[in-house]
């Protein structure tokens, strides 16, 4: 049972790390503050920096929304890009990857090529599913969010530790496992692929010429929070486009000050960049002429207390004026990182989520993770 401080309400779904309840979130402004000061003490305690860095002496890094200008030794808030001699670098392709075989339980699942024929034969040379065919699965160490519920945030120890050298990669040696025969499709998650962007950009052109001399299906895919730098962002979803993949996008809340306090990072920065960005990958599915599989998947974490019905509702309404065919993924929360004392989603919840995305327009809502869904409030 949590207390929001600010206004004395009592309530499982009130986190104790957060300290303060849905409603003075988006009332109270003193509210965000105490939310701000959860994330800058476990930062600072793990050694990050508590805030995307702005060092008026800094070198500006453009690749995220945070556009962090990060000083001499310094490191930038995902903790992948270091000012190393007033320049940028990173310690190599920080990742590991695995075969993920199809059926997968990836994001998009309802409408990926692998699990449905959607886009056969071009995309998908299996009617049915791709039995006996794999996604490689390719995880990324960095991100430019600070989720308070984070379900893979000890990628984020390795990082300040420093990488053991079995997750410093080359680019040749993801395109090298994405050549596997067996491998049908590459996504790139984490993490967020965000902060090595450059790279996998440049590893997925490869893979996608070394495919067509081939002749084999090999879609590029990105489970990403969104925040990627539009033109970044483009060219991302243009190999998406291009190969028969996916561009996954994990949106938060719509709230600016519900969406900081969960992720600490700008609220009215993030949910305008994650906008342009869904418009962006909208506007090339349009011009593309292709309508299956779907270019654009948009998911939300149904947070208990925090993620309710009118987050998605308005997310699905801003969805639904681009295209009311973007399939939407409403997911359910797990306990993990600093919110362990928050219940699982409930049924009543996410039927409520669901109705309200069909409500401002969407046509495809699904419920994903459906076997955490409880009757805990």
């Amino acid at each position: 049972m949590g207390t929001c401080i600010v206004c004395g309400k009592k309530a499982p779904t009130i986190s104790s790390t957060l300290r303060v309840c849905l409603d003075c979130l988006r009332r109270e402004p003193k509210a965000l503050e105490i939310a701000r000061e959860a994330h800058a003490r476990w930062r600072q305690e793990h050694g990050f920096a508590p805030n995307p860095p702005r060092s008026p002496s800094g070198v500006r890094c453009r690749l995220c929304v945070n556009e962090c200008s990060v000083g001499v030794g310094g490191s930038g808030f995902c903790g992948v890009w270091r000012n190393v001699g007033r320049r940028l670098q990173r310690r190599g392709l920080l990742a590991y990857w695995y075969l993920d075989p199809h059926p997968t339980n990836c994001v998009a699942a309802p409408v990926c090529p692998a699990n449905t024929s959607q886009g056969y034969p071009r995309y998908t040379k299996a009617v049915g599913i791709e039995r006996g065919y794999y996604n490689l699965a390719v995880f990324m160490l960095g991100c430019s969010l600070d989720c308070l519920f984070c379900q893979n945030w000890e990628h984020k120890t390795l990082l300040v530790e420093g990488p053991p050298p079995k997750y410093v990669r080359s680019v040749d040696e993801l395109v090298e496992a994405a050549m596997d025969p067996l491998v049908t499709c590459v996504c790139y998650f984490g993490g967020d692929p965000t902060p090595h962007a450059p790279d996998l950009i440049l590893a997925s052109k490869k893979i996608l010429e070394e495919a067509g001399k081939r002749g084999v299906v090999k879609r590029i895919c990105w489970e990403t929070n969104g925040l990627a730098n539009p033109v970044v962002f483009r060219e991302m979803a243009r190999l998406s486009l291009e190969s028969g993949g996916i561009v996954k996008i994990d949106w938060k809340a719509w709230t600016p000050q519900v969406y900081e306090a969960l992720t600490g990072v700008d609220g009215f920065r993030a949910v305008e960049r994650l906008k342009e960005n869904a418009k962006i990958a909208v506007e090339l599915w349009h011009e593309s002429g292709r309508r299956r599989p779907p270019l654009l998947v948009v998911s939300i974490l149904l947070v208990p207390g925090y993620v309710d019905a009118y987050e998605v509702e308005q997310i699905a309404s801003y969805l639904a004026e681009l295209d009311k065919d973007i399939p939407l993924m409403l997911l359910a929360f797990h306990p993990e990182h600093r919110m362990r004392d928050l219940p699982t989603t409930s049924w009543r919840h996410a039927l409520e989520a669901a109705r309200a995305a069909r409500r401002a327009g969407l046509k495809h809502v699904f419920i994903g993770n459906n076997w955490l869904l409880s009757n805990a409030y």
